[in-house]
């Protein structure tokens, strides 16, 4: 048997799970606003690994992500701990929006301060309550309003604990992704605590594949980090590294009329849709500027000259890496789910 596990003056004993809710503010009605989150507590030792969602509030595919985690995790089986928080920013989420009241992106606002911006305090407030309490984290993002994202992974591989957690979560895709100042993973990473993050699926939307390759990718990390007993069957899909990836612009206004899908592998030079004006009028060609899959694409037919329509990853091996994406999508549909 393991001690309790104490996170925000609540004991949770071993073998147990508990749900909390941490206050985190007011709404400027004076109602209490709080931050619900559940703890999974083992009997055996083990890492603290926390899964979070919706730092960005209109990020959808990671909540249910989480639920569906939280739905498979017996806690008498269970080493280590489980700490799961569906929704970081509730401000956003109430409002179905990326944003803070005051506009602020919290992914940009870590480590915070008790005393700066509403993001800061909140960015403050789930360093020093929950961050500080974990060995591991899963950041579970989408992409944004209108984008849709290949389900990958974006870490830093550098760092060899983050590298196999990287590759044990099984997305068809991994960016070797700079760490942007004032992310969780900038300062998570700063404290020793290795982060990957999932980007799938678009905002505001459940996307069946974003969230049944979510599931199984956190629950593969669990089993890597030892949590849960590995299983056997069919051989995972080997993730294929991102050499650079590049957002292909619309080089001016008008109803896009985009060819390429999710995954596909394009060519250089190949002609991937076009933009044309209300009345058909100044076509534009859209032009893949390298070989490589789409992680990306925007989703809604309206753009602006200079706005991103595009995302393509260059790899090695791109013919590699399209059967990976293929093999990917087909075997969600016989990957075992007991544990």
């Amino acid at each position: 048997m393991v001690a309790p596990f104490h996170l925000a003056g609540t004991q949770i004993a071993p073998g147990s799970r508990q749900i909390l809710q941490l206050a985190l503010a007011q709404l400027y009605t004076q109602s209490p606003l709080t931050v619900p989150l559940e703890v999974v507590h083992g009997r055996r030792p083990g890492p603290v690994l926390l899964i979070c969602a919706a730092i960005h509030g209109d990020e959808l595919n990671g909540i249910e992500i989480v639920n569906q985690v939280l739905a498979k995790v017996n806690p008498a089986r269970l080493k280590g701990t489980l700490v799961a928080v569906p929704v970081v920013n509730v401000f956003g989420f109430i409002h179905k929006s990326r944003y803070l009241p005051d506009r602020r992106d919290l992914n940009r606002c870590f480590p915070g301060s008790e005393k700066g911006s509403l993001g800061s305090r909140v960015a403050h407030f789930f360093v020093d309550e929950i961050v500080n309490k974990c060995t591991h984290i899963v950041d579970l993002h989408t992409g944004a309003i209108h984008r849709s994202n290949l389900p990958q992974i974006r870490a830093k591989l550098d760092c060899d604990i983050t590298r196999q957690l990287a590759d044990a979560f099984g997305a068809p895709v991994i960016l070797d992704a700079s760490i942007r100042d004032g992310s969780l993973r900038a300062v998570a990473e700063s404290r020793g605590i290795p982060v990957i993050l999932y980007e799938a699926g678009e905002a505001l939307r459940f996307e069946p594949l974003a969230i049944k390759a979510g599931t199984r990718g956190v629950l593969n990390v669990m089993r890597t980090l030892g949590m849960l007993k590995p299983v056997t069957g069919k051989a995972k899909v080997q993730p294929m590294i991102a050499k650079s990836s590049t957002w292909i612009r619309a080089e001016q206004d008008g109803l896009l009329h985009l060819k390429a899908r999710l995954g596909d592998r394009v060519s250089k030079g190949q002609c991937l849709g076009t933009i044309t004006a209300p009345l058909g009028a100044d076509t534009c060609a859209v032009i893949a500027p390298k070989n490589g899959i789409v992680i990306g694409c925007l989703t809604m037919p309206l753009v602006n000259e200079g706005d991103a329509i595009c995302h393509i990853a260059s790899f090695d091996a791109v013919k590699q890496a399209e059967i990976s994406v293929e093999r990917f999508v087909d075997e969600l549909d016989i990957y075992p789910e007991t544990l």
